[in-house]
């Protein structure tokens, strides 16, 4: 019998969507669904509302920026912020691909390689019972160290600082190796912008051995 993945995220949907976003859903989301063909690649695993989103896409105009989100109204945000008042994506998000499930499904075929992989605050799943939904097991990250490019890097970022330890514990099982000195520098840089409005924010920069 084939192994069922745990589910490491919650829900799949909150509040009813507007109009427009239930028709970006319907007709801009199918157009920019993440392709194989497509090389240079900079992935984003639970993306949140999309802001980092397009950061990176306006800073990497270059590269294919793939967001993966399972929450639909996440990315029907996303659709919403990318998209002018004539419901046509605008020119600095055209590099913008969007995954709306389970990022392992695309994981998994091995056809995908990212010079960049982007996992900022997942749910901690604090609770002992619940540890095993954490999203990054070694299991997870081995997955994540074949989809990288040669040179690639994995940036996590978490304010649960007992999932920080934790994933330190779960990248010892791994093949990946902790590159310290770009920790700090990531780090410098969140803090002082700090995104998601946490107190104390701590960044791990990840490489294959």
């Amino acid at each position: 019998m084939e192994k069922q993945e745990i589910r490491t995220f919650g829900r799949r949907h909150g509040k009813k969507l507007s109009a427009r976003k239930a028709w970006l859903m319907e007709n801009i989301l199918p157009k920019i669904a993440p392709n194989e063909s497509e090389s240079n690649e900079i992935l984003e695993i639970g993306f949140g509302a999309g802001e980092h989103v397009r950061e990176i896409a306006i800073a990497n105009p270059d590269k294919i920026i793939i967001g993966a989100e399972p929450f639909v109204n996440g990315v029907a945000a996303l659709l919403s912020a990318v998209c002018d008042s004539d419901n046509n994506i605008k020119d600095e998000y055209k590099n913008i691909r969007v995954w709306p499930d389970d990022v392992r499904l695309i994981l998994n075929n091995g056809k995908y390689k990212f010079s960049e992989i982007w996992v900022l605050h997942p749910d901690p799943w604090p609770k002992a019972r619940h540890e095993k939904r954490r999203l990054l097991s070694s299991e997870f990250l081995n997955l994540l160290s074949k989809n990288l490019a040669t040179g690639g890097k994995i940036i996590i970022g978490t304010d649960h600082w007992g999932y920080y330890d934790w994933i330190l514990d779960q990248v010892k099982n791994t093949s990946l190796k902790i590159d310290a000195t770009e920790s700090e520098i990531i780090q410098t840089r969140y803090q002082q912008k700090n995104m998601a409005h946490t107190d104390s924010p701590k960044y791990i920069i990840l490489k294959n051995k």
